[in-house]
């Protein structure tokens, strides 16, 4: 059966699913464009951001700026905004710039979630709406001989919506789980990097406290250092 007669047996309802569909498509084929470009690359700029954390925390700034065109340097760019902070306020810039990266690799779920919804209710309503056109017209009188016999092409035709609205919704559900799937697994590398991160950052900050406290002393002792 071609698309054509598809559009032309399915009824009033094919063409909402038809609409649907099509955001359905365009929707999976832009978060295919977008997750395929973070992970070809997330596991050199992780192991690069992790690296230069524990050798040189200047060429983290440095990395961040770099990779700002991808969700982890994205998120350390925006949370090193704030130069010399306090552990807490780093803390709190890391949690606000991943909720925004992470808020942006969800974007097109509400478009597949309401199509998972609507797609099988339009395919029913379809087939609904096709069988009482078919069966209106019969009389109980006409159910003994040949009159009957474009009931159950009519019948089969009804049940074209329906097919059509599992399938969408089946395939949009498949895309809708794998790209939940990548969205969870990023939450986890998110919190790992953000944990190494502040880890990091507290160490070398209570460190340049601690010996800005002791050259101070020096001098209150020393008046002539």
């Amino acid at each position: 059966m071609t698309l054509v007669e598809i559009i032309e047996k399915g009824g009033i309802a094919i063409w909402p699913l038809l609409f649907l569909s099509v955001l359905s498509l365009g929707t999976i084929i832009e978060r295919v464009w977008f997750w395929s470009r973070i992970l070809l690359k997330e596991r050199i700029i992780l192991d690069n951001l992790i690296t230069a954390a524990n050798r040189n925390w200047e060429l983290v700034e440095e990395l961040s700026g770099t990779y700002r065109t991808h969700p982890l340097g994205h998120f350390l760019f925006n949370a090193l905004r704030v130069p010399n902070c306090e552990p807490e306020v780093f803390h709190l810039a890391l949690e606000a710039s991943a909720d925004e990266e992470l808020a942006l690799m969800r974007r097109g779920d509400k478009v597949l979630e309401a199509t998972i919804a609507l797609s099988p209710l339009l395919g029913l309503l379809g087939t609904v709406l096709g069988l009482i056109n078919s069966l209106r017209s019969i009389q109980v009188s006409d159910l003994v001989n040949s009159s009957t016999a474009g009931v159950t092409l009519g019948i089969g035709e009804s049940l074209i919506s329906t097919a059509v609205g599992l399938i969408v919704a089946i395939i949009s559900l498949a895309f809708y789980r794998l790209f939940q799937a990548f969205w969870f697994a990023r939450l986890r590398i998110f919190r790992k990097l953000a944990g190494d991160l502040e880890m990091v950052y507290r160490s070398r900050w209570f460190s340049a406290n601690r010996n800005g406290s002791s050259k101070q002393s020096d001098r209150v002792e020393n008046p002539n250092l």
